[in-house]
This record gives C-alpha cells, sequence and structure tokens, in this order.
C-alpha cells in the first residue's frame, strides 16, 4: 500500500497566523487499533471505516505528538510545530539589599485573569502524562480546567483528593522533572503548561482546607507516627480523614521536619509551612515534640499503638572524606540551614560570621559548599543573607548537575560562585579553625558517568565556613531493624501497558525536563508508591525519605497517604484488642502452563471463599506489590519443572517471581504445587524463599495425579483442595474457622 494523504482542511492564509501541522499515515503500518483517536486532545484523528486505518485533519492537530508517542506501530509522522501560545513568565524578584531579606522571591500570578490565560493552554488531555508525572497523581487537567473556569473552589475541591499541600508542593516541588516535564507539550519539545504556578494560585487565593472526617474506615484505631515531616504530614491528613487516633513523635522542638529547617524562608515562607501542623492539632492529632524515638523503643510502641508509620527521614549527612574534615567551621547543611534560619527570622547575624568579620582587614567570611544541588544553593543563598560571599564546588559538569534551572540561576544573580568540575582535595587548618580548602578540577564527558579528577597541584581557596552539602542517608541504626529499606526507585522488566501506551514513556529526556528520564523516573516512583503500602516490620509501615533514602516533598507526602490507607485496610490490632471482624483479603496466585494448576487454584479459591470471604485469584504474572498489600492471606500455586533424574522444582517463572518478592514481614502465606510423577523439593524452595523475605508459611501441599483423578482437588478428601483450604484456614485464622474433623 502507498502512503495516504491525510485529510485536509483548507482555510485562507490570512486566517493563519503561523504555519500549522500536517499528519501523514503511514497506512502500510496502520492496523486500526485506534490507540492514537482515544488519546487525541483535540479530535484531530478519525478512523476510515472502509479501509480500517486512521486520517487526520490537520486544521484540527495541534501539533502535541501524542498520536506519534502512543501509536505502537509508529505509523503516524506530524510536521509543524506546536500549536500552543507562549508560556507565562514568572520572574523572580530578587530584592535591591539582599542582606538580611527573607521576603519570597517567586511571585505567582498576579491575578484570576493571568492564571487563566495560562490555564487555557492546557489540552485537558484524555490521558494525561502530566497526571503519571506527578508523584500524588493530582488531577492536573481536572483543577486547571477548574481554574480555567474561575472556579478555585472547585480546584481545590479536585486537588484534596490527592494532596494536602498543594501551598508547599507548588513552591517546592521541581516541577520539570515531574508534571511539567511529563506535559504533553514538553514531550513534544515544546514548553508545558505552568502547572506549579496555577496550583499555587490556587491555594494562595482559596484558604487550603483542613483534614475533615468522610469516613469511620479507622475508628478506634490507634496509630502512632514517627517523624513530622512531609510523609508524616500525608499520614495524618489521611489517618485523621478516616477516624483514627493519630499520636505523632518529634525528635526536634518543632514539627514540620525538612519544610521548617531545611528551606529557607525566601522560596517556602514559615507562614505556608506551618499551615497543614496547625490544621492537624487543631484535628486532635497528638503533638509530641522533643519525643526522639530510637530503634529500640519501637516495641514499646507497638505496645501503644495498633500501627506504626516510621516517617523519620534520612537525616544523616554524607561523610566528608577528606583530610580536614573535622575541622573547626566545618559543618553539614542540616545544621547551617537551621541556624541561619532562625537568624534571619530573629534579624541577627550568626555569632562566628560576626567574629569573622570583625578581624583586622577582614572583609566578609568566605563560605565554601561543598555540592551544587538544591540543597547547596539553599545553604549558599542564606549565607548571602547573612553577608557573607558564597562559593560553590560541585565535581560534576554542569551540563550533567541535578540543580534545579531557576534555583541555579538565581543563585548566580544574588552573587553565589558556582564552579562546576570542581572537587574538594583537602581542607587546611589557619589560626585553630579551617582556613584554607585545596581543590581540582574534574573532567565528565557524559551523564552518569564518574568525573575524573585532573592531576596537578590544584588551587587554593582561602575559607571562613565550609558546610558539606552533597545529600543525606538514612539512619543505619533504622535501617538494621527494617531489612529492605532503602528501597530502590525503579521499575524492572516490561513495564505495565498503561504506562507504555500513555507515551510518557516515548520521549526519553525532555529539553524541559533538564533532558532527565521523565517517564522511567515516574515508574521508578511508581513502584516504589506500591511497595509502601506492605508494612516492613509487624504492624509497622516505613514512608518517605526513610523509606527510599532522599526525595523529594511531594513523593513522601504521597508515600505517607498510601501508607495511611494500608494501615486502615490491614486494621491491624494490638495482642489483647478485640479481634478484626471484618472480610478477610484473600489472594490465590498460581502459574500455569496446561491449565491443570489454574484448575486447582480456582477449586481451592472457591473453598476458602466459603470459609473466610471473597477471594480474588489471579495468575503470578498480574500480582505486584499493590496486590500484595491489599490481602490479608496469599496462596502461592504452582507447576513442578524439569525431569526427576536431572532435578526438579517450581516452575522458572515462579522462582523468579518468589525472588523478585518484597519483604513481606508477617504475611500468611500458603504454598501448593501440582506434579506428574514427583514434587521433590519443589515445596521446600518455595518456603525458603518466601521465609527469606520474612512471610510466614502456615501450610504447604502438592496436588498430583491421584488427586486429579478422584477425591482430590474437586473433591472433599483428605488430599483434595476443601481438606487443604480448610487446613489453611483454621492454622491462619483459627478464631474464625474450627478444626477440621476427618473420619
Amino acid at each position: 500500500m502507498t502512503l495516504a494523504e491525510p485529510l485536509t482542511t483548507e482555510r485562507p492564509h490570512a486566517e493563519q497566523p503561523e504555519p500549522g501541522c500536517h499528519v501523514t499515515i503511514l497506512t502500510d503500518r496502520c492496523a486500526g487499533c485506534q490507540e492514537c483517536i482515544v488519546r487525541c486532545p483535540t479530535e484531530a484523528l478519525h478512523l476510515d471505516p472502509a479501509r480500517w486505518v486512521v486520517v487526520a485533519d490537520d486544521a484540527a492537530c495541534a501539533g502535541c505528538r501524542q498520536c506519534v508517542r502512543t501509536c505502537p506501530f509508529s505509523a503516524i509522522l506530524v510536521d509543524g510545530p506546536v500549536q500552543v501560545g507562549p508560556r507565562a513568565v514568572l520572574e523572580a524578584t530578587h530584592p535591591s539589599t539582599l542582606e538580611g531579606d527573607t521576603a519570597e522571591l517567586r511571585p505567582g500570578f498576579g491575578s484570576l485573569a493571568e492564571a487563566e490565560a495560562e490555564a487555557s493552554r492546557c489540552l485537558s488531555c484524555p490521558d494525561p502524562t502530566c497526571l503519571r508525572g506527578c508523584p500524588a497523581h493530582n488531577d492536573i487537567p481536572g483543577f486547571i480546567a477548574a481554574v480555567a473556569a474561575g472556579d478555585l473552589g472547585q480546584a481545590h475541591e479536585v486537588l484534596r483528593r490527592t494532596t494536602v499541600m498543594p501551598d508547599i508542593c507548588a513552591r517546592v516541588c521541581d516541577q520539570a522533572v515531574q508534571c511539567e516535564g511529563a506535559c504533553t507539550w514538553s514531550l513534544a519539545g515544546g514548553t508545558p503548561v505552568a502547572i506549579g504556578a496555577l496550583e499555587r494560585f490556587v491555594a494562595d487565593h482559596a484558604p487550603v482546607p483542613p483534614p475533615r472526617v468522610v469516613s469511620d474506615d479507622a475508628e478506634g484505631l490507634s496509630v502512632g507516627i514517627v517523624g513530622s515531616g512531609p510523609a508524616g504530614i500525608g499520614a495524618a491528613f489521611e489517618l485523621v480523614s478516616r477516624g483514627a487516633n493519630v499520636t505523632v513523635y518529634e525528635a526536634d522542638d518543632a514539627p514540620g521536619g525538612l519544610l521548617r529547617w531545611g528551606i529557607p524562608a525566601f522560596t517556602l515562607p514559615s507562614e505556608v509551612s506551618g499551615r497543614p501542623w496547625r490544621q492537624l492539632q487543631e484535628a486532635g492529632v497528638d503533638l509530641r515534640c522533643r519525643s526522639k524515638v530510637n530503634p529500640s523503643d519501637l516495641d514499646g510502641l507497638l505496645e501503644r499503638h495498633d500501627a506504626l508509620v516510621l516517617a523519620h527521614g534520612a537525616g544523616l549527612p554524607l561523610r566528608l572524606p577528606v583530610p580536614g574534615a573535622d575541622l573547626p567551621g566545618v559543618e553539614d547543611a542540616t545544621s547551617f540551614l537551621g541556624r541561619a534560619k532562625a537568624a534571619l527570622a530573629e534579624g541577627r547575624p550568626l555569632p562566628d560570621f560576626s567574629e569573622l568579620s570583625g578581624r583586622p582587614g577582614a572583609g566578609p567570611p568566605v563560605v565554601l559548599v561543598l555540592g551544587a544541588g538544591n540543597t547547596a544553593m539553599d545553604v549558599a543563598r542564606s549565607a548571602r543573607r547573612l553577608g557573607a560571599r558564597a562559593v560553590c564546588v560541585d565535581w560534576m559538569d554542569r551540563r550533567f548537575a541535578p540543580v534545579r534551572t531557576d534555583e541555579l540561576e538565581e543563585a548566580e544573580a544574588e552573587g553565589v560562585e558556582v564552579r562546576f568540575a570542581t572537587t574538594l582535595r583537602s581542607l587546611e587548618e589557619v589560626d585553630g579553625r579551617v582556613g584554607r580548602a585545596v581543590l581540582s578540577r574534574t573532567v565528565q564527558r557524559r551523564a552518569g558517568e564518574r568525573p575524573e579528577i585532573v592531576k596537578g597541584a590544584g588551587e587554593v581557596q582561602a575559607v571562613d565556613v565550609v558546610v558539606a552539602a552533597m545529600g543525606y542517608r538514612i539512619d543505619p541504626e533504622f535501617a538494621a531493624n527494617l531489612p529492605g529499606t532503602p528501597v530502590r526507585r525503579e521499575a524492572n522488566g516490561v513495564p505495565d501497558r498503561r504506562w507504555q501506551a500513555s507515551g510518557i514513556l516515548a520521549n526519553p529526556a525532555p529539553a524541559f525536563a533538564r533532558h532527565r528520564p521523565v517517564g522511567r523516573l515516574a515508574l521508578g516512583r511508581e513502584t516504589a508508591l506500591a511497595v509502601s503500602a506492605l508494612p516492613f516490620r509487624e504492624r509497622t509501615w516505613v514512608a518517605g525519605d526513610a523509606l527510599v533514602g532522599p526525595s523529594t516533598v511531594v513523593e513522601a507526602m504521597a508515600q505517607g497517604r498510601q501508607v495511611a490507607r494500608a494501615v486502615v485496610k490491614a486494621r491491624p490490632r494490638r495482642p489483647g484488642q478485640s479481634p478484626d471482624s471484618r472480610p478477610l483479603r484473600v489472594l490465590v496466585a498460581y502459574e500455569s502452563l496446561g491449565g491443570h494448576t489454574q484448575r486447582v487454584a480456582e477449586a481451592i479459591s472457591r473453598e476458602l471463599a466459603d470459609r473466610l470471604g471473597p477471594v480474588t485469584t489471579l495468575p503470578l504474572e498480574r500480582v505486584g506489590p499493590a496486590e500484595l498489600a491489599n490481602c490479608d492471606l496469599l496462596v502461592v500455586g504452582t507447576w513442578v519443572e524439569g525431569f526427576v533424574v536431572a532435578g526438579v522444582g517450581p516452575a522458572k517463572t515462579t522462582r523468579r517471581w518468589l525472588e523478585g518478592l518484597p519483604r513481606l514481614p508477617g504475611k500468611r502465606v500458603a504454598i501448593f504445587c501440582t506434579y506428574g510423577v514427583s514434587p521433590k523439593a519443589t515445596l521446600p524452595v518455595m518456603r525458603r524463599t518466601l521465609e527469606a523475605k520474612a512471610a510466614t508459611v502456615v501450610t504447604q501441599a502438592a496436588f498430583g495425579p491421584r488427586e486429579a483423578a478422584g477425591a482430590g482437588p474437586f473433591g472433599t478428601g483428605p488430599f483434595g483442595a476443601a481438606a487443604f483450604a480448610h487446613q489453611l484456614a483454621q492454622r491462619a485464622y483459627p478464631e474464625r474457622v474450627p478444626t477440621l474433623l476427618v473420619d
């Protein structure tokens, strides 16, 4: 077949202020699957029923290339520019006198008309990739449509379904590698909708609603939360809205975690960062500050609460591995940011800065910041406001540094000297404190490549204060008590078809996203979000930086809410409490080649349904962290693979699935297999693998030809599905199922 010319609608040249788009359909490739049609936001694509191929209307095409990204057969080409107006420009407003100024620098929209104009750039995509790029899964087209209609109350109603901190996230999110980087305009090589600025406009011009009780799902449930940062806030909001009794343990003297001490007021005003805790305390959350929790305290807290949520963050700074790291005048970013924020809020200088400035002939103190990421920019910009000269060094090439472009530009506009491709070799003492830094140049040719240090004598930089802002790590004592943390935010294997079909993975690294792989990053966050719903110890869940290591505010908040929902679904009870009477959630997962194991699994499911309640039956390939988190009892079945002489065991697919499981502490599991000659070590292998994941295997069974032929899986004999199901139910939940009597 030849190329099919798209349908076009001719319009006078005067009606087209700029060249439009031209869509070409490769008819020899088009299968008529209509993936492109259902996702086209402008209805520019239609199906020709006579030829069963797609046809296009150039006049309706906006050039978003969503069809190109979603076509599974690469049958569509689009030529021409994106048909969208320019994005609103909101320049940072730097004060004329920087020293001592803590006013917020980044402006929001000044009027509803400005916000409506930006909102009109949104295409309201049928399968919005921006939603997948947002860690909280905000309904971005929904709230933007409300803004475009001038209804800020409705915009808030849309946002509150998925976020409890729109005012905070709008200010601190790195939207370029999340929602805005995943906007269809960004994926098409253009400039995305200013989603963050629109979210901020909604939050700034309509009060952010306090938590409200929407159900009694968690009534009577006592939950302790360790940590009051973004993850703790998300969990507390969700639990309070379900009627739970919530107690929060915070080591510092005030709540907020990173939001309070780690983000300067010129980026996140204290009035905004403190809002969630004012509302939570008014809603009845028992906040206990100066209550440090150590790993040894967890068992005691579990005696006090039905469930624990560990949201203590990853606040330990990475160690500075150079000579002189222990000299006076060297500190970590956490310490410096806390001191600097307090000093600026109180309008006073830092004591050590005053001493340094008071030396004869001394100029302003020189603060050397190690690192050039977002935290380093906060440190350097705070130092400038305290009257210091700030120098940042980072061994990465400027092209590959993970810093936000706007933060880097703002810092340099404020006089921060940022030296990329530079690393610290050593620190030297002068007059009893740090006084000199020996620096070396580095070379980095590609992103992801480790920079190489250039040999040579190096450069000596006079310094007065050195602040290490190279990142943070999880407390190793807590990590030792939470095997499996930190969880890697990466997706293995073939992505879910819904993610592939959305088109977010088709443009690997948009320019607006600083050439970061927004689709893969979003998919990795999704994996961690699903794992967060699984407990890491008996009645203990983990969220935020404590789960994945240093991450983002919105990601931590989303995990906190996810954990809270998992706690409510599980409804754990302390020993001695009245047992939970809700229906159990049972999942039977199987691997079947010829259908025999599937039939056994279905028979077991029917028998368990009679004893315990509704049962979900799924093939292993469809069972992931979300399904595991939503079941109380897991049954895993497989067939025996191999030859008796050479060795047999669980099917290879089952072995890979078992080995790839996250930890399942306390999860009740039963296992079974079907075999033709002998199961041999099949069940022991399955049991060992599951127990290594901290699961509790309550029973097991092997179904051979005898059971299949007669009284077995479909009968009620001692070796059948009925006997297996009853024994499983009785061992897993003896309080609900009487002991089986076999004649």
